[in-house]
């Protein structure tokens, strides 16, 4: 080998297991996180583990039930199979890490300075094709931090948000096209929310997100770690190239957690589509690149039993890209693009 480098695929985790205690476990790592609920850390200790966290976990272990698989979470083992199809394409050793629970960066690291003595640079891979602070922003931030703590020698480069990439789009793109093919009266590009004080707060300038109602169109500097924007942009895209009427798409925010997050909800959306006329619907849920809790359980089975309650007639979710064989080759195409000298899909530290 050339160079000895190493590939990590960082996805953003699930429990141990269904049991209550590991759900638990999980859930304090993940919502302690103050890139996920950023208040000060006394109030945000007492808010998630003396309220939130307690009447949650037993709710998310009954969800976690309704999708677990005899080899574990869905997210891991798509994350797993995405691991194995990507080694096919690329020489260089890939591992994957979770933000929360397992396995760990620190377990992905060390794994790859005993394949690779020597190690001189690992190319880690955000599996979020969006920047936000609460998914990619603390993936790469806890990376840099496990490297710098434990004095790593090998440098550590990362696959910038690509939400634009045109191979990536094109995947996208393929993965939702078989779909179209069926009779279908609206596609809803359902993203996962986050509150907009995340949006300014991500907002270098301080003077443009948020300030008027088409920022997301008006060019800024802000818009390279604007979550608001990437998602409108990665959604024009995909219906562009997949030629879908104007009238026949929107796009909505899941997974809500509170007040003041963006709009419109997807939750709300499902409820109302009927009585707008739209019966049969399509989602599709391109924040996610693996099928997780969020897509499974919340938009598959809670999101089919909302809209034909509602007055739906037909509804299905379109799995997210998982191992998709153009998805599977976007990447391996950045790790050869990286390794040959070309830097455009690196992210500038």
């Amino acid at each position: 080998m050339e160079n000895k480098r190493g590939i990590i695929l960082m996805n953003l985790g699930s429990p141990d297991s269904t049991e209550v205690k590991d759900v638990h476990k999980y859930l304090m790592q993940f919502l302690m996180d103050g890139r996920v609920i950023d208040y000060p850390f006394l109030f945000r200790k007492i808010l998630v583990g003396g309220i939130i966290v307690p009447t949650r976990a037993p709710k998310s272990a009954e969800a976690y039930k309704t999708i677990w698989t005899k080899d574990g979470s869905p997210l891991i083992v798509f994350t797993k199979k995405l691991q194995l199809a990507l080694q096919q394409q690329v020489e260089e050793p890939v591992e994957i890490a979770m933000r929360y629970g397992n396995p760990t960066i620190e377990s992905a690291y060390n794994n790859l300075l005993e394949k690779i003595p020597g190690l001189e640079e690992i190319l880690a891979i955000p599996l979020y094709p969006h920047y936000a602070m609460s998914s990619y922003e603390t993936a790469i931030e806890h990376a840099k931090e496990i490297h710098r703590k434990k004095k790593y020698s090998f440098k550590l480069n990362f696959i910038k948000p690509y939400y634009n990439e045109e191979n990536y789009i094109n995947a996208l793109s393929e993965n939702i096209k078989p779909f179209l093919q069926q009779d279908y009266d609206h596609i809803l590009f359902s993203y996962h929310g986050v509150p907009g004080r995340h949006i300014t707060k991500s907002d270098p300038t301080k003077n443009h997100c948020l300030k008027t109602s088409d920022c997301c169109n008006v060019a800024s500097v802000a818009h390279a770690t604007c979550y608001r924007h990437q998602v409108f942009t990665t959604t024009k895209l995909v219906t562009e190239k997949l030629k879908i009427p104007a009238n026949k798409f929107s796009v909505s925010f899941q997974s809500r957690l509170g007040k003041g997050w963006l709009e419109p909800f997807t939750d709300v959306r499902l409820e109302e589509m009927p009585k707008e006329g739209i019966k049969k619907l399509l989602v599709v849920c391109p924040a996610f690149v693996s099928d997780c809790l969020e897509t499974l359980e919340e938009i598959a089975m809670r999101g089919k039993e909302s809209f034909l309650n509602a007055g739906g007639e037909t509804y299905e979710m379109i799995p997210c890209l998982n191992t998709s064989p153009l998805w599977v080759k976007t990447i391996a195409n950045w790790i050869d693009g990286y390794k040959s000298g070309d830097k455009k899909m690196l992210l500038s530290l």
